[in-house]
């Protein structure tokens, strides 16, 4: 190629009152500029500049990189490294600290980012390099396994193993090595983005007196250390997406002595007790049900939904960055406001009623909830809710369907009360949804049949975690247009 420009330039005459001047310039392999003037005398040189037209406008069609299909790139790879990173976390520390949720989402994120260099369908995060021509497989295999063997270093054998079955499918060519060092570029930009991010802070919280509506501790409950709290380092974790943890501020919760507290006692009151007779079977299950992690209950139901609806590549490791990314900053952004208002539970609710300066409530000092358990952190909004209904409202949007969809979702097993107290198999393992929203709202009142929220906590949940949720597809991970 570059012998036939050597003999086009020759051409080139400098004295000529009547030249044409062609600037043209491709991007090679190498990544570097070339620009070339050529100047024709149109008086002597006529019928050339015909030839030099057509030989300029061969090289730049063929000098243009091809365009992959990214629909013969299957998600496969993408829901086994997700499967495979929650799976240890779990094992790890059984999703009781941010680790989980967090190595998901820098594994997922790295993936898109390192997806979208190769070939830009949807934006990227934080992350700036030139168009790369480069294998995708290569790339998602080396970004998932380096991230991952980051957080998880005692599994480093394993993974490896997982990375290199993937690599074992790619021809060795330049191609699978350009994917090798994207894939750790990715990797690493985005461990270098998340230095300091705090997210296994220290817990700085202030004990306050006994009083109507103040958190109080309730360690035989809870079956935690005297003095322990849950949560609040989460509630100073930095976010990935939300500009900052008090980003949206929930309203204040009900006063004390209004009728919509006094509704919600009552409620939680009979419908969450061990032996309710107003609350269904149906609804009995469903509060025990959906006791799963979100990271772990949502993420499954993705892997599910993934291959249900063949998304590819692209689109899946997109769905997984933002589902990942959105249910961390739910976490940040709903304990910040737990511990913004430090709200009580029902459990020292209703049996403290009768220092609540509310006469409509009736005080039962042997009240207990449905799971005989409640969790070590202020209940106002529900972490659960607004978890759940941030990452339903980003299935929603990545998946392309619309809140309007018909999916069953799946959970064999919970456990029986707080989380060391053993699993529980779940009879049926089963629910089925008509939409995301429909299924964000169950998991948002689960909580007041399980006994451990007041409906207003649910109802804010759901309204935050939908805001957190909208915030996050209409913002990030754009399409590329």
């Amino acid at each position: 190629m570059f012998g036939i420009f050597e003999k086009i330039t020759k051409l080139s005459l400098q004295n000529s009152k009547n030249r044409l001047v062609i600037y043209f310039s491709f991007i090679g392999i190498w990544q570097e500029l070339l620009k070339i003037q050529i100047m024709i005398d149109l008086s002597k040189h006529p019928g050339k500049v015909i030839s030099i037209f057509l030989l300029v406008s061969l090289c730049l069609i063929n000098c243009k990189p091809k365009k992959l299909n990214s629909d013969n790139y299957r998600a496969d790879m993408v829901t086994s490294w997700n499967k495979i990173v929650l799976e240890y976390a779990i094992m790890e520390d059984g999703l009781l600290t941010l680790k989980g949720i967090r190595t998901a989402a820098l594994m997922h994120l790295a993936i898109h980012n390192a997806l979208n260099v190769i070939q830009p369908e949807y934006a990227c995060f934080k992350f700036e390099e030139e168009a790369t021509a480069a294998n995708p497989i290569a790339a998602t295999a080396q970004a998932a396994f380096e991230i991952a063997a980051n957080q998880f270093p005692d599994k480093k054998a394993a993974l490896e193993a997982e990375r290199n079955k993937w690599l074992s499918t790619v021809t060795e060519d330049n191609l699978k090595t350009a994917g090798i060092k994207l894939g750790k570029l990715s990797a690493m930009a985005a461990l270098k983005a998340r230095e300091n991010d705090d997210w296994n802070g220290e817990a700085d919280y202030t004990w306050h007196p006994m009083a109507p509506g103040v958190y109080a501790e309730f360690n035989e409950h809870s079956g935690t250390p005297e003095g322990f709290i849950f949560g609040a380092g989460w509630a100073a974790a930095q976010p990935f997406l939300l500009p900052s943890q008090d980003y949206f501020r929930s309203p204040p919760p009900p006063e004390i002595k209004s009728e919509e507290y006094t509704r919600a006692f009552n409620e939680v009151k009979e419908a969450g007790s061990t032996n309710s007779d107003v609350r269904t079977d149906d609804q009995a299950h469903f509060a025990m049900w959906w006791k799963d992690f979100v990271e772990n209950s949502h993420n499954r139901l993705a892997r599910e939904l993934v291959g249900k609806e063949k998304l590819n590549l692209w689109e899946s490791a997109r769905l997984f960055a933002l589902l990942n990314m959105t249910i961390y900053d739910a976490y940040v952004n709903v304990f910040d406001n737990k511990f913004h208002y430090n709200h009580w539970r029902p459990y020292t609710a209703i049996r403290w009623a009768d220092h609540d300066e509310n006469p409509a409530t009736v005080q039962d000092t042997s009240w207990n909830n449905l799971h005989q358990h409640t969790y070590a952190f202020p209940s106002y909004p529900s972490a659960h809710g607004t978890a759940s209904t941030a990452a339903m409202t980003v299935l929603a949007n990545a998946l392309g369907t619309g809140d309007q969809y018909s999916f069953t979702m799946t959970t064999e097993e919970v456990d029986s009360a707080g989380p060391f107290s053993g699993k529980i198999k779940m009879d049926p393992p089963t629910r089925s949804f008509q939409s995301f929203s429909e299924a964000g709202m169950e998991a948002s009142l689960s909580r007041v049949y399980l006994g451990i929220h007041f409906r207003y906590d649910s109802e804010e949940g759901f309204e935050l975690g939908k805001k957190i949720g909208e915030y996050a597809v209409q913002n990030y991970l754009l399409p590329v247009k």
